[in-house]
């Protein structure tokens, strides 16, 4: 069955791409350490790192407060931007599916209200820049032809 599954997996890829490297993320957040910042290696210069967050939800001992989790980062103006992505409480809503928020690093995430412990979970992807310099000219380049009316015929009499 396994082989079958790496099989099809191949099937849907463009050739000549590679798998994206990186791995799992994790991070908890508490009164004593409210705040957790993500910064990607410095010397991968030829990639992006993206972080994609899946759950957000309360660990074991949290108490029944509200929870709210911010994400802060840069605007296009190189201004500090913080956004509230969760709000959770014990006795109503212990957990969130976020179903792939996608981040660039670096970004901080932050206890904004509560005592936590909240676990935050997703993936670190690195893409090469050449995949993804690829994927956008591939894109250009596609353009779509203007639909023109249909010409109408003349009947024959």
């Amino acid at each position: 069955m396994a082989a079958f599954l790496e099989l099809q997996s191949r099937e849907w890829r463009p050739p000549g791409l590679r798998d994206p490297e990186g791995g799992l993320f994790g991070c908890a957040l508490t009164s004593s350490a409210p705040a957790f910042t993500f910064v990607a290696d410095e010397e991968d210069e030829d990639c992006e790192h993206l972080l994609t967050l899946s759950t957000v939800s309360l660990g074991a001992g949290a108490v029944d407060e509200c929870n709210v989790v911010e994400v802060v980062g840069r605007d296009c103006d190189d201004q500090e931007i913080a956004v509230p992505v969760a709000n959770l409480k014990l006795s109503c809503q212990p957990s969130l599916s976020l179903d792939g928020f996608t981040l660039q690093p670096p970004i901080t995430f932050r206890l904004a209200a509560g005592s936590g412990p909240v676990h935050l979970a997703g993936q670190h992807r690195v893409v090469p820049s050449t995949e993804l310099s690829d994927e956008d000219e591939s894109s250009e380049e596609e353009e779509i032809a203007p639909i023109m009316p249909a010409k109408k015929q003349r009947r024959r009499l």
